[in-house]
């Protein structure tokens, strides 16, 4: 069956009460549990974190990969009064220690690997820093249970950090409203049912990759969660759990469609999604090819205000660079100069209004003014809307188009890389005097990182420092060397020249 949008929003661990109770709602490594198994475990787990932090609002970070502990965290921090942060498993000791500071956490729980990595003085001293194996297993001892809860909606559920186009990631404050409307919204819109199956392959930590386990949940649905290692690991999964529903970023399909897809693995799939980064027209083709019964979504979001549209698969084939529309509980206007309603096929800004817009971003009233202001005159919702940056069209149909960003963002494989967080950590090598981070095409990438640099030469010393500080995903591409950066009227860094001869380069 598929599902209505709920209007009323509920208290996010409300969610655990969805599934029949000997369905299966979580595929884990070494156990399956049902929606009554689910519901224990939360109760537990909840009961134990309000123990050892009984502070009502208090921050709770994890830093783990895809398990038990971070697939039942947002039920059970929301049941017991606290505030999720899940922290990105590929994130380096130096952002960790941004994030885990910024917040003021109370609980730091990941795996022991990365909890080494860690230095003396990078958590705050309250903070209590807990093994992952070592948590679960003093939760499930745990003599308490607690019951669904009683909070209001807009009371904060989670933090979520991502980066902006400059400066260290920012968190994106969620309330429980934010989060159940995300989940109906999205279940709604793709038609999920109480037989469906995600292959859970996104991070936890963004916005995209939570959604997997919530609108799945909201629909009374099984989540499997997997870390892959290489594509095959994805192909060979989908087809060993009967997976319906798969949710990826473009950098990953391209990987996808290169595989051997066997027939069990596409038969059952009922639809894929796409977000952050658009799907080219050689891809579409390529993923009707293989899965040819199923139904594609491609989607726009951002994480301040979740997910803003997405294109009816019966448009795909007609209007493959479509953004498509507002999904339900978003108002999706587009701004012009002048702050009115654009005409169609005029340029303007992506303005969001609506229950899904977040509470703004954890302790920066600087940043959060800039982001976040009152809706257009012209809004149904009126209150606070997320003003995207983002440059969009509407046709006369109302489907939407990107144009640009007006911010200097580099997207990556799916992730939002802020080019100053690049340039402060060659800076910090002490090998570069001044560093320029862009954006350049990629083919299998969306956009690969090209780092210009003053400084002393010793590429060798720089990547392998970069390597020690930096996560995977922001790997400068390439490094190119210069004497003198060049200027603009003001004495700036001219971004614009550097990004014009990069550009060439990378043509040439």
């Amino acid at each position: 069956m598929s599902l209505a949008p709920d209007p009323l929003a509920k208290p996010l661990d409300h969610l655990a009460l969805n599934g029949r109770d000997e369905a299966v709602a979580l595929v884990l490594r070494a156990e399956t549990l049902s929606w009554k198994a689910l519901r224990s475990r939360v109760a537990q787990l909840a009961a134990w974190l309000q123990d050892l932090v009984p502070e009502k609002g208090a921050r709770v970070a994890t830093w783990a990969a895809k398990g038990e502990l971070t697939c039942l965290m947002p039920l059970a921090a929301a049941r017991a009064g606290l505030v999720h942060v899940p922290v990105n498993p590929l994130l380096k000791h130096a952002q960790v220690k941004h994030i885990v500071q910024d917040c003021s956490a109370s609980a730091l729980i990941g795996t022991k690997a990365r909890l080494s990595s860690l230095e003396e003085g990078d958590t705050p001293a309250h903070c209590v820093v807990m093994d992952e194996i070592e948590a679960m297993e003093a939760a499930k001892a745990f003599s308490g249970s607690l019951g669904p809860s009683v909070a209001d909606p807009e009371d904060l559920a989670a933090i979520l950090y991502t980066s902006g186009s400059t400066g260290k990631p920012k968190g994106v404050m969620l309330s429980h409203a934010n989060m159940w409307l995300g989940a109906a919204s999205v279940a709604t819109y793709l038609g999920m049912a109480d037989d469906d199956v995600t292959l859970a392959v996104l991070p936890l930590s963004f916005d995209y990759g939570q959604n997997q386990l919530l609108s799945t949940w909201y629909a009374g649905g099984t989540v499997v969660p997997l870390d892959y290692l290489t594509p095959r690991d994805v192909t060979k999964a989908c087809a060993k759990h009967g997976v319906t529903t798969l949710a990826a970023v473009p950098p990953l399909w391209v990987q996808l469609v290169e595989q051997e897809w066997p027939e069990e693995a596409v038969a059952s799939m009922r639809r894929l999604t796409n977000s952050g980064g658009a799907l080219t027209i050689d891809l579409v083709k390529a993923l009707r090819s293989i899965f040819q019964q199923s139904r594609l979504f491609p989607m726009y979001g951002l994480t301040e205000a979740f997910r803003s549209t997405y294109l009816d698969p019966e448009l795909v084939d007609a209007h493959p660079t479509s953004m498509g529309m507002a999904i339900p509980f978003a108002e999706i206007l587009v701004i012009d100069d002048g702050g009115d309603i654009a005409d169609p096929d005029e340029e303007g800004e992506l303005v969001h209004c609506g229950p899904l817009v977040a509470q703004g971003y954890w302790q920066d009233a600087e940043r959060t003014a800039e982001r976040f202001k009152p809706a257009p005159a012209a809004s149904q919702y009126g209150g606070m809307a997320v003003w995207s940056g983002d440059r969009v069209k509407r046709d006369a149909n109302g489907l939407l188009y990107f144009v640009g960003r007006r911010d200097a963002m580099i997207k990556s494989a799916g992730n939002r890389i802020s080019p100053q967080e690049v340039e402060d950590a060659a800076v910090a090598t002490g090998l570069v005097d001044e560093a320029v981070a862009l954006g350049v095409p990629d083919p299998r990438l969306g956009q690969a990182i090209h780092l210009v640099v003053r400084g002393s030469g010793d590429e060798e010393g720089l990547r392998k420092a970069l390597r020690r500080d930096l996560p995977n995903f922001m790997q400068p591409g390439v490094i190119r060397w210069v004497d003198v950066m060049p200027l603009n009227p003001n004495g700036k860094i001219d971004r614009t020249s550097l990004a014009q001869q990069a550009m060439a380069e990378h043509a040439a």
